[in-house]
């Protein structure tokens, strides 16, 4: 029986993949080490070389195939996405879970009706309606669940409550990203920020990305109430690069003393989720407001 041709890759090419990994994964080093991890270095390049690196790789079995096309479909729509190549990072599980869970339930199927003597394999794909009716959450404004979210961070910080204050009300400043899961994203954090004061009117603007005026935009923030211990927040403009997968709605931010020297200082944010579905993204959305808030503590010396 003649070998069937192109089912297996040859040493050649196993061999240029192996190197083409490699060098992509020294790009992404190199893009990360030098703070290059938003400019077309990262976006482009990177998943290009993967890109070309996947498609030497011949695979035999549907699931691998399966898995390639996947992965390239991923890094083609990050390169278009850009920044927004943070969301195709989370969503990636999601993706190849879907898709190879329904390739798995469609194999599951034909083997069970071929069994039975049944050889139409059309039969199988007869749950597709299902499975798709299960990704309409957020086609439209009214099929979504639970978008308005709100997460809570509450420190206990070594500094009597007259000094929370005075650190609060001296604003924000740029601070060190202290949560893994921001860092390993790459998720964009203030970079120009201005604005300090309890009064209501005072502005806080966090700019984004090279300038505050620059390509990832602002989020303008105004106290809009102040009582002792006690400061809201609502939001003026957000057209920042964070925008894209979540808008923020206000914040609260409170403070009491726990003793002579410690104070107990609690953040609240209110936003609202901009992925769905909610069962997959909510968790993810809540989990990295939650670090982003931790951070803003961390920008008012809150630590």
């Amino acid at each position: 029986m003649e070998e069937r041709r192109g089912r297996r890759p040859g040493p050649a090419k196993l061999i240029l993949a192996a190197l083409i990994g490699l060098f992509g994964i020294a790009v992404f080093v190199v893009a990360v080490r030098e703070g290059r991890a938003d400019s077309a270095l990262f976006f482009v390049a990177l998943p290009t070389l993967l890109a070309a690196g996947l498609l030497l790789v011949t695979v035999e079995s549907l699931h691998g195939r399966l898995f390639v096309f996947v992965t390239v479909l991923l890094l083609v729509v990050a390169v278009g996405m850009h920044e927004g190549a943070i969301c195709v990072i989370l969503a990636a599980p999601l993706v190849y879970a879907v898709a190879h869970g329904a390739l798995g339930l469609f194999q599951l199927l034909g083997s069970l009706l071929n069994r039975r003597g049944t050889h139409r394999r059309g039969y199988a794909l007869l749950p597709v309606p299902l499975l798709l009716l299960a990704g309409l959450e957020g086609v439209t404004p009214q099929w979504r669940i639970d978008p308005d979210r709100s997460v809570s961070v509450t420190r206990v910080v070594a500094a009597d409550a007259a000094e929370v204050e005075a650190r609060i009300a001296a604003g924000p400043r740029t601070a060190a990203v202290r949560s893994l899961p921001l860092r390993a994203l790459g998720v964009p954090m203030p970079e120009h920020i201005a604005g300090q004061g309890l009064d209501p009117g005072d502005l806080w603007v966090f700019g984004y990305h090279g300038s505050s005026h620059g390509p990832g935009g602002e989020l303008v923030t105004r106290v809009s109430a102040h009582e002792p211990g006690r400061l809201a927040f609502d939001i003026v403009r957000n057209d920042s690069i964070t925008a894209r997968w979540m808008r923020f709605e206000g914040a609260e931010l409170s403070w009491h003393a726990v003793d002579a020297t410690h104070t107990e200082v609690r953040i609240v944010l209110a936003y609202r989720r901009g992925l769905d579905p909610s069962w997959y993204f909510g968790p993810l959305q809540d989990g990295l407001t939650h670090a982003g808030a931790g951070h803003f503590l961390d920008m008012l010396a809150l630590s």
